[in-house]
């Protein structure tokens, strides 16, 4: 069972799922899991534009929020208003704030209060639940 079952406004089938997305992608979006620290050539992104959920295509973060952690996933200060929902994760003997889309409920990572101002938030993000449009 995902952890990310509830009511979305896009909702598909597991065999969708499977369909819609590369099998790292269903892993970490529909079940929960990490990607490999530095494994993302999202981390390194420098350019201006926007990232979208890999599963639905919403909206979640500017550029603009985008900073250097050095924790090996693509991070940000800021999620775009509406974007995501946070709910405790207490998985792997930790507790921890699990970040979902708020638009089809695919895991996205974990967000920490140790970022940057004007925050202090850092959205640990794995790369591959995140599509990264230049110029948007």
């Amino acid at each position: 069972m995902a952890k990310t079952d509830g009511i979305f406004p896009v909702e598909k089938t597991d065999a969708e799922w499977r369909a819609a997305l590369t099998q790292e992608q269903y892993i970490v979006l529909r079940h929960a899991a990490t990607e490999r620290p530095g494994s993302s050539p999202l981390e390194w992104e420098h350019g201006g534009g926007t990232y979208f959920c890999a599963g639905c295509d919403k909206e979640l973060f500017s550029s603009d929020t985008k900073f250097d952690s050095g924790c090996g996933w693509p991070s940000f200060f800021e999620a775009r208003e509406g974007a995501v929902i946070s709910t405790v994760d207490r998985s792997h003997g930790m507790v921890r704030t699990e970040i979902t889309c708020a638009g089809c409920g695919g895991h996205l990572g974990h967000v920490f209060n140790d970022g940057p101002r004007p925050t202090g938030i850092r959205y640990c993000m794995n790369g591959v639940a995140l599509k990264f449009v230049k110029g948007t």
